[in-house]
């Protein structure tokens, strides 16, 4: 599902930003799948909820942990942090509340977790800037449209030829920049085209070929995302992911071939993601599974006499 990379680790966790200017295009439904299938891969992951005002990844939390509970089901669930929003009427005062919670999460997670998964708002703030400074795998998801192409760059109406870079385009730059210089390290920033239709036109193959011409300009990787499915809306008011046990004590009712066909596509999003595993990760992933196998098994003899 995941694939390990041979990055060395500092000790500090590594930290996996959603973001996007706009609202609507999945950030919210990606981090959750993102921390689930780290989690099923051994990682020790915390997730923070910058998105004070709306806090989608935090209700979408919320529900796993309730699912869990009413279900009896064993979901894997993030220690999480949320961002309240200060209520004073100096705005000075309220983003110093703000930036105060955020830098105390982040001194409590680093060190201790081997992931740090950040859902931002869809708006430019300075906690979100700061966010971004802080990535070492930015995710961009956008719908798959001119009109969310937009918070990257401008195309020619005649031609769809890109003509510009947005704002939003331009700040990843700068800190990505400022990144570099900084601490030496560069971080992977992957746009991901969601919302994809199932069916080819016209349309997809112009967004696909700009968002090409667009990334050798900004330096990011673009990759296919979740599909304009049902499923994924279902999933969030019981916070499930396609990659939890897709059956009827699950979901409710028996799984559908759409169910089927998201986790392959998760699946293969989250390997192109590339994400860095930590080799102590992968061991407790396998010491878990091999223990949920032999729970349901008899003892050998040689079990017992061992013992």
């Amino acid at each position: 599902m995941l694939v390990q990379t041979t990055q060395g680790r500092s000790g500090s966790a590594h930290v996996v930003v959603l973001g996007n200017e706009k609202g609507g295009s999945g950030k919210s439904t990606t981090a959750l799948h993102i921390a689930v299938a780290l989690m099923k891969a051994g990682q020790r992951v915390a997730t923070i909820d910058l998105d004070c005002r709306q806090q989608s990844f935090t209700r979408y939390i919320e529900n796993r942990r309730a699912w869990a509970r009413r279900t009896g089901l064993d979901l894997e669930v993030p220690v999480h942090r949320c961002i309240k929003l200060g209520e004073t009427m100096q705005i000075a005062d309220n983003e110093s509340s703000e930036f105060q919670q955020f830098m105390d999460a982040v001194s409590a997670i680093e060190r201790t977790f081997d992931f740090l998964v950040i859902d931002t708002p869809g708006s430019d703030s300075y906690l979100m800037r700061l966010a971004h400074s802080m990535a070492d795998t930015l995710v961009t998801p956008i719908n798959d449209s001119f009109l969310d192409f937009d918070v990257l760059g401008t195309v020619d109406p005649a031609n769809y030829s890109v003509t510009g870079e947005s704002h939003y385009a331009e700040m990843v730059r700068d800190t990505r920049r400022k990144r570099r210089q900084l601490d030496g390290v560069s971080c992977d920033w992957i746009v991901v085209r969601n919302r994809l239709s199932m069916l080819g036109s016209r349309n997809k193959q112009l967004v696909a070929d700009s968002l090409n011409d667009l990334s050798f300009r900004l330096g990011f990787r673009s990759i296919d995302g979740f599909a304009e499915r049902v499923v994924y809306r279902e999933f969030f008011p019981r916070g499930l992911t396609a990659l939890d046990d897709l059956d009827e004590a699950t979901l409710g009712r028996r799984p559908s071939m759409g169910h089927v066909t998201a986790r392959e596509e998760v699946t293969s999003l989250l390997r192109q993601l590339k994400l860095p595993l930590d080799e102590r990760g992968r061991r407790r992933a396998a010491n878990r599974a091999e223990w949920f196998n032999q729970l349901d098994k008899p003892l050998e003899l040689h079990d017992i006499i061992g013992a």
